[in-house]
């Protein structure tokens, strides 16, 4: 069900010529970033894939993907995508991508179920990257190295985007915080995810938090993830789960917290094994990408997505989506919107 976040005294710092603008500078400059820091190369990415491949991705594991006949292929079913986790793993093997270098592109997709509010749209676009490791990289240290220099690489976008605007000004803090779902879990017992979510960014501004898709303690896991990309159950040294995770910040425009990347470390044979049976999904051993994955075809590797809108819509200090990207929404709430100040483009 669709809903709108009221900011309080919200006021749009650009006008629509200077927030286009902005966009563009934040798109070419991060993406610019991004490739710098992790040593990845552009690729062109699908808008749809082959159904019944096992290449699109299920995210939380229940979304439905746009379907849609190909007529020249006898009308084949093709998906529209979620997001391609897999399809770039497969990427990685076709290229042949050593370790400590992989790819990025621009990924489109289109989310039919997803709930609208200021932060979530029927239309998604991202930087989706994908790096090959070495199976030695595949611990808890190494996901922490690669979240920082995303990060970093977030910091100085924002820099860029204050020096270029003079009434916007910085907000995020200088380091980013580290805590398992459970620790958090710990720390707020009687409180829902998001909750949690909101009093953890609150006190440390950025916060990355790992270990999502399996069950807690209190038989819940921290958010679903779907049991074939992201490793969300192989142990790590501090005696928790999971080697994935969601970097969050704190955003004062809508007093809450606002996710802008989910990313880990993929899951290997055993990893994958291991997720397909406690999510009840065995039969996808059957399909292309996992038997290529199951037959060592394919390399180890991590990778994430970084919402594009999402970005520019808080370095421009925005407090709807529908400011930054065209989409569909709701009449009421665009009306309402005005009311608040957002003019949903």
């Amino acid at each position: 069900m669709s809903r709108l976040i009221k900011p309080v005294a919200y006021e749009s710092l650009l006008n629509m010529r200077q927030t286009e603008q902005g966009i563009k500078l934040i798109k070419e400059f991060f993406q610019q970033n991004l490739s710098t820091e992790l040593r990845l190369r552009r690729v062109t990415a699908p808008l749809f894939v082959l159904k019944g491949l096992g290449i699109n991705d299920d995210l939380n594991g229940v979304e439905r993907p746009v379907t849609f006949p190909i007529k020249d292929l006898a009308d084949a079913k093709a998906e529209v995508v979620h997001s391609l986790a897999k399809w770039k793993r497969l990427t990685l093997a076709d290229y042949n991508i050593e370790p400590g270098y992989g790819v990025y592109t621009d990924m489109n997709a289109i989310r039919a179920d997803e709930e609208l509010d200021n932060l979530h749209s029927l239309y998604v676009d991202q930087w989706d990257w994908e790096s090959v490791i070495t199976k030695e990289q595949r611990n808890l240290d190494f996901l922490k190295n690669v979240v920082r220099r995303i990060y970093a690489a977030i910091l100085r976008t924002e820099y860029l985007v204050c020096e270029r605007y003079s009434c916007i000004k910085p907000f995020l803090p200088d380091t980013i915080h580290f805590i398992h779902s459970e620790q958090l879990l710990q720390m707020y017992p009687d409180k829902s995810v998001k909750e949690r979510e909101n009093l953890i960014c609150q006190k440390y501004g950025a916060v990355f938090v790992i270990g999502i898709g399996d069950k807690l303690s209190n038989g819940e896991p921290h958010d679903g993830r779907a049991p074939d990309y992201d490793d969300w159950t192989t142990a790590t040294e501090d005696g928790y789960k999971g080697l994935n995770g969601d970097i969050l910040i704190w955003y004062p425009i809508l007093g809450r917290a606002v996710e802008l990347s989910s990313m880990g470390i993929r899951v290997d044979k055993e990893a994958l094994l291991r997720q397909l049976s406690l999510a009840g999904k065995e039969e996808r051993k059957d399909l292309y990408f996992h038997k290529k994955l199951l037959s060592d075809e394919l390399p180890l590797s991590i990778g994430g997505g970084i919402g594009q809108s999402r970005l520019c819509m808080v370095l421009l200090h925005k407090a709807h989506l529908g400011e930054i990207q065209a989409s569909i929404w709701p009449e009421d709430m665009v009306n309402e919107a005005l009311t608040y100040g957002m003019q949903i483009i």
